[in-house]
C-alpha cells in the first residue's frame, strides 16, 4: 500500500484541497475495475476513492467521454452498441459524358465510360 500513498501524493491538487485527477489516470482506475475479479469497491480503496466516484467515472467511460487504456491482464472490456444514426442522401448525379484528368497545364478528356484501371493508368502515366 506505500507504492499507492507515495503516488497519491503526485496527484496534484485543486485549490480547495481536492485532487485534481487526470484523464489518464481516470481511465486506468476504470480500466482496473474491468478485470477478472476486481471490484469497483476494492479499487476505489485502493486510490482512496469514494466508490461512487470510481463509478462515476465508468459511466463516462461507457458514455465515451473516458478512453480506456490496454492493460495487460484484461480478459473482458464490455462493447455497447448504439443504434444506427441517420443515413446521408447520396449526392446527386453530375451529368456529364467526360472524365477530366489534370496535371499541370495538360489536360486529357476521357469518355465517363472509360474503365477505372485504364484512368489510373493515364494519372500514372502523367505523373512521371
Amino acid at each position: 500500500m506505500g507504492a499507492i500513498s507515495e503516488f497519491l501524493a503526485s496527484v496534484p491538487r485543486r485549490a480547495d484541497g481536492k485532487r485534481n485527477w487526470p484523464s489518464e489516470l481516470k481511465a486506468r482506475i476504470v480500466a482496473e475495475t474491468l478485470i477478472e475479479g476486481e471490484t469497483v469497491k476494492a479499487v476505489a480503496k485502493r486510490y482512496e476513492l469514494i466508490p461512487s466516484t470510481v463509478s462515476d467515472w465508468r459511466r463516462m467511460a461507457r458514455q465515451g467521454k473516458l478512453v480506456l487504456p490496454n492493460l495487460d491482464g484484461m480478459d473482458f472490456v464490455p462493447v455497447e452498441i448504439e443504434a444506427a444514426g441517420p443515413v446521408a442522401e447520396a449526392l446527386p448525379a453530375i451529368s456529364s459524358n467526360t472524365i477530366d484528368v489534370i496535371r499541370d497545364d495538360v489536360t486529357v478528356r476521357l469518355d465517363a465510360a472509360t474503365p477505372a484501371a485504364r484512368i489510373a493508368e493515364i494519372a500514372r502515366a502523367m505523373a512521371t
